[in-house]
């Protein structure tokens, strides 16, 4: 009874962890880059991109979930069925952008030490680095990083939350232009759908 509880718990956490990884994932230094271009070029109108990207990412993310439970398979299982050697070329592809992503993340690491405590870029980024080694050297590394992720997951969501209501944005106007954008940009919906729900964060 008790080893079924401890069971459905870290599932539960692992579940939680995921959810968080994946949220925390969309919004790094590459979106909030992004963002801050696309917000400058469309002004109000960039709520209706962030609309159809909204609706694009639940679709694909529950399509590739609800594939991934129901077959109970790994993703490039699945693409390995439905053409030879197709889930090879995708593990490739995972592997290349989460290399150049986590570049991207080393960077901005660094970045973020500067900020908060004045230390170089380069050190704050290898001080980074050595931390993440240092969380997968731990035998419960799962359980660590999963828990670290929820934490930060609900920091990163609340101080976003925080800079949308100290902004103090046209909230009329942005929910106006979410259903009546002025202007329409197609490659600002396909950046903001490949950087919020591209292949390296559905891996994740």
């Amino acid at each position: 009874m008790n080893s079924t509880l401890d069971q459905k718990k870290q599932n539960r956490s692992v579940l939680l962890g995921a959810a968080f990884l994946m949220a925390t994932s969309a919004i790094g230094p590459g979106f909030l880059t992004q963002t801050t271009v696309f917000t400058e070029q469309l002004m109000a109108s960039f709520a209706f991109v962030i609309l159809i990207s909204i609706l694009v990412d639940i679709a694909a993310q529950l399509n590739i979930w609800r594939i991934i439970a129901v077959s109970g398979k790994r993703a490039q299982d699945i693409a390995n069925d439905v053409l030879p050697g197709l889930g090879y070329f995708l593990a490739l592809l995972v592997v290349m952008g989460g290399l150049a992503f986590n570049i991207g993340n080393i960077g901005g690491a660094g970045l973020g030490t500067n900020v908060l405590f004045g230390i170089d870029p380069k050190v704050g980024a290898v001080i980074s680095c050595l931390l993440a080694v240092g969380i997968f050297l731990v035998k419960e590394a799962g359980r660590v990083m999963d828990r670290f992720t929820q934490v930060l997951g609900f920091v990163m969501i609340a101080l976003t939350l925080y800079v949308m209501f100290t902004a103090a944005p046209p909230y009329g106007e942005a929910a106006l232009r979410t259903v009546a954008p002025l202007e329409l940009d197609a490659l600002a919906i396909v950046t903001l759908v490949g950087g919020t729900v591209g292949g390296y964060i559905t891996f994740a």
